[in-house]
């Protein structure tokens, strides 16, 4: 058995890693233990570029040094049995570790749909770093052709990966457009048509229903429409991106409050048992806009969790508000992204909306190559609280998109987000006169009156 710790967290993610600094940061004698699976950390989100062939593989590894040099203890193992009431761990070679406090951050592994023939050997997921390894040999081996299911984020960067690897490459989705959880549809239409200008088959409102094994490997796809992908089982593959699953079972049957997306906590990210936290991936999350469950399982969500996990615990006062859940992607040339609520999404939550558009070009006009901005605004129709905006553009968006992450966070209207104050500067932004996001804010207002008419909820509802 290994000596008693002050604190022993399981799992060596962004939220384990984040933790752990921040922790030791604020109580720099705290014995901290932590207990992770992986051979090495990794910036998950690089790892398709990685296989696209961008930067030798290696490059996504973290280094131990980030948690070592906290000056906590870093076992490589991984937990095997744990009882949350004693707060002791069982790790894979028969170890046993207790500590005072357990801090749970076992994250998310990709989900597998209940398919005839998924347990194929050339279906892959991606997260691990056996599955990029894998995936880098399976490219390596000259594929033909290569289905992906899963249109969101992951599923179009792995598309783009192996189309650009000359491989033909199909992306299936049971939605009717590509991003639905990111992007309303006409906000989608930049990033379809850059994936097909670029080869990559789109076959969407359509899932796959069986999935035909040859000597244990896929051999035709079948999709719900009837239509099937022949591939060559000896090099050909298949990878699903069809979302995330709470790692928690090491946890069932203890008292521990566990939802379907996770790890019940609190804003302190408490659990219900004494002395047990948990952050990241493997909680259930909520929604800062409206209080209600959010999935988020984001490194940009894993991250502050922690910190807030390390003050508590710390004995500093502090709240996680929830989930905003601002994120990007790009397809080749094409860059998007979204925070909050798309209006779909606000809709399905009860919300009335008020939707406005801006679009410009990102630099001065006049300027060489000087690039698209379109924004769409998403807010709250009877008090035009900001719930949502999405980002298209041929420059990078992820700044634009934490400006109106912020609006959210400080539950700004259209009319306050209107009166952003912004730079220009000929490289750098479009003309002085004219900016997207206040333009968006500027049409959503426009679309339903003046301000002075739309200041009554009553007066509004009146109208409408």
């Amino acid at each position: 058995m290994h000596d008693h710790a002050d604190v022993l967290v399981i799992g060596g993610g962004p939220a384990a890693i984040t933790f752990t600094n921040a922790y030791n940061d604020l109580v720099p004698d705290a014995d901290v233990t932590v207990l992770r699976p992986e051979r090495h950390s990794m910036v998950y989100c690089a790892i398709p570029y990685a296989i696209e062939g961008l930067f030798e593989a290696q490059k996504v590894f973290k280094r131990d040094a980030l948690v070592t040099d906290s000056g906590a203890t870093l076992v490589r193992r991984a937990a095997v049995r744990v009882d949350l009431d004693a707060r002791q761990v069982v790790d894979d070679a028969g170890d046993t570790y207790s500590a005072e406090t357990l801090v749970l951050a076992t994250g998310a592994s990709p989900a597998l749909p209940p398919l005839p023939g998924v347990e194929g050997e050339n279906v892959y997921t991606v997260k691990t770093q056996e599955d990029m390894e894998a995936l880098i040999e399976c490219v390596g081996n000259e594929p033909r052709r290569a289905v992906v299911v899963g249109a969101g984020a992951i599923g179009i960067e792995q598309a783009q990966a192996y189309a650009t690897r000359g491989i033909e490459t199909f992306l299936v989705d049971i939605a009717s457009h590509v991003l639905p959880a990111m992007l309303d549809r006409e906000m989608s239409e930049g990033v379809e048509g850059t994936l097909d200008d670029h080869g990559v088959t789109l076959l969407l409102s359509r899932q796959v229903s069986e999935l035909r094994l040859e000597d244990g490997r896929v051999s035709r796809v079948m999709l719900s429409r009837g239509e099937p992908i022949d591939l060559d089982p000896r090099r050909d593959f298949v990878c699903f991106a069809v979302g995330m699953r709470p790692d928690v079972a090491l946890y069932e049957g203890q008292g521990l409050e566990i939802a379907r997306d996770g790890i019940v906590v609190d804003s302190g990210m408490r659990t219900n048992l004494p002395h047990v936290y948990a952050i990241g991936d493997c909680c259930a999350g909520v929604s800062l806009v409206d209080d209600g469950p959010l999935s988020g399982k984001l490194a940009t969500n894993a991250v502050p969790m922690a910190k807030i996990a390390a003050r508590v615990l710390a004995g500093v006062e502090d709240e996680y508000p929830g989930f905003v859940n601002g994120a990007a992607t790009s397809a080749y040339e094409q860059r998007v992204g979204a925070t909050g609520f798309t209006e779909k999404a606000a809709r399905e939550r009860g919300f009335d909306t008020v939707v406005g558009w801006g679009e410009t070009t990102v630099l001065f006009p006049m300027m060489p190559d000087p690039g698209v901005l379109k924004v769409k605004i998403v807010a709250d129709a009877h008090d035009l609280r900001v719930l949502g905006g999405q980002i298209a553009s041929t420059y990078p968006v992820t700044d634009k998109i934490d400006i109106l992450s912020l609006a959210i966070q400080q539950r700004m209207t259209l009319r306050g987000l209107a009166a952003l104050s912004y730079s220009a500067q000929p490289w750098q932004s479009h003309l002085p006169a004219r900016s997207a996001i206040v333009e968006a804010c500027e049409n959503a207002l426009e679309a339903y009156g003046d301000a002075d008419a739309l200041s009554s909820e009553d007066a509004f509802l009146d109208r409408v």
